[in-house]
């Protein structure tokens, strides 16, 4: 349902349509904002950043409710965010929860004051003031759980932030600003919605200190360009192709039960359209073909349909765009020689459907071994059996990103040496993806610049400042 027109951005007349990726069809509209309207909202939010910064028991009460509005209104929002992403029901409250839980977690005191120890005789401390005002732009497959990774850190050390979702998914980011209004300032968070260049002239206004960005590799780039003229602070989450390296003394026994499902969850969860999915998977010759087996049998049989169907475990691909080009891929590689176990092909009927897929037999030089496919295809490159560790260490960190990967045995001094030599930010042993609120998030390589999560982006939203005084005055 269209929004009414007391949902309507003042002056705004102009909306875009969104889509339900399990229908094809539009279902509601967002306010299409315009480009030149960004100066007012960052001077606004520069404006609140005043007040805003002063007390930090205000900051830590402030989003303290505002984890309780979260999860007040937690049905509406995972509605919501099925409706317009497409992910199943009980996904989207997992992400509902973790959005809140974020909240919590940068609600404790920021860092305080600290005495510098140099043995001069000046006494100097370190202070943290925050940055200002900080542009957030999250992408469309996890809304709500990042804009809580990016504004939460942000507002907890005194900085205002403006927020951007996408135009794929700007419904849910809407509610949630709305909810969060109740228990913040008015604009400390601002969220805009519109299509491009909307983001492009948000990134580059002057009036921002900091820009946090989740997306693609190219974005990425023009984000990092955009910032280069006002010399703001930047932190880019990028794209990964992660690979899941099976050791030879994985236990056999386990490949068709537990392993199996682990690696087909960490690659086929929310379509596979997850940065730290699993595109990727490296098995000795001797158990190749079992875990092929394994793999095209839960193809075969997940259940797919709507993310509002209680039942469904794979949900539709986002947008037609994204649906063209996971076709696209998959044809590319079978026109290489690939070969499907299953799948590799668009279902019949309404929506954003690929059949959930295994390719094997995939050319080396296929650009679908390299590239970020972010579809519901397992392996981007497909399963590839190696004969030596090196076969499958040295594949596994050839490519531009450095997201995650796991490493998958019975020896834990043997995996875990396998997993140090993995080029990454993250790696985990016999799981995959599972993150904690306390730990650093960061890629290498065409996967990202900078850190979020924990302290590490938290202190990111801060600044150094050292004062001295000389000991005289200080007695």
């Amino acid at each position: 349902m269209p929004i009414s027109e007391s949902d309507r951005v003042p002056g705004h007349p102009a909306c875009f349509g969104v889509v339900d990726p399990a229908t094809g069809e539009m279902f509601d509209e967002a306010p299409d904002q315009q480009p030149d309207e960004l100066d007012a909202v960052v001077d606004r939010a520069h404006r609140a950043w005043h007040g805003w910064r002063a007390d930090p028991a205000v900051r830590t009460t402030a989003l303290r409710v505002a984890a309780d509005a979260v999860e007040a209104v937690g049905d509406d929002l995972a509605q919501s965010l099925t409706r317009e992403q497409g992910k199943p029901l009980a996904e989207s409250y997992a992400e509902v929860a973790r959005t809140a839980a974020r909240l919590r977690y940068f609600a404790d005191p920021a860092p305080r004051t600290r005495r510098i120890v140099g043995g001069r005789p000046v006494r100097s401390e370190s202070l943290w003031p925050p940055l200002g005002s900080v542009a957030a732009i999250v992408p469309w497959n996890f809304p709500l759980q990042l804009a809580a990774a990016k504004l939460a850190p942000a507002l907890a050390a005194g900085n205002t932030v403006v927020l951007r979702p996408s135009p794929f998914a700007p419904l849910a980011i809407r509610l949630l600003g709305s909810v969060l209004a109740t228990a913040l300032p008015e604009d400390v968070l601002t969220v805009v919605t519109g299509r491009e260049p909307l983001g492009a002239r948000l990134v580059s206004q002057p009036g921002i200190r900091h820009v946090t960005f989740t997306g693609s590799v190219p974005t990425g780039r023009a984000v990092a360009e955009a910032v280069a003229a006002p010399l703001a602070r930047v932190t880019l989450e990028l794209g990964g192709n992660d690979a899941a390296v099976l050791l030879d003394d994985v236990d056999v026994d386990r490949i068709a039960d537990r392993i199996a499902d682990r690696l087909f969850r960490a690659a086929f969860r929310n379509c596979g359209q997850v940065c730290l999915a699993i595109a990727r998977v490296y098995a000795p010759v001797q158990l190749h073909a079992e875990v092929v087996e394994a793999f095209t049998q839960r193809a075969k049989t997940v259940a797919v349909g709507p993310g509002l169907d209680p039942g469904t475990r794979l949900d539709p691909v986002d947008s037609a765009p994204h649906l063209a080009k996971v076709a696209q891929v998959t044809k590319q590689a079978l026109a290489e020689g690939a070969r499907t176990a299953a799948g590799g092909h668009r279902l019949d009927g309404p929506g954003y459907f690929f059949a959930p897929t295994i390719l094997t037999d995939v050319p080396p030089g296929s650009p679908v071994v390299p590239e970020e496919q972010f579809g519901p295809v397992l392996p981007v490159p497909p399963v590839l059996p190696y004969r030596s560790l090196d076969e499958a260490v040295d594949p596994a960190n050839g490519t531009g990103f450095g997201l995650g990967g796991s490493v998958w045995g019975t020896d834990l001094d043997r995996t875990g040496a396998v997993a140090e030599r993995l080029e990454c930010g993250a790696a985990w042993i016999d799981h995959h993806a599972e993150l904690s609120l306390a730990q650093p998030f960061a890629g290498i390589k065409n996967s990202g610049v900078s850190v979020a999560g924990g302290p590490w982006g938290l202190y990111g939203k801060f600044r150094p400042f050292v004062v001295h005084r000389l000991q005289e005055v200080c007695r």
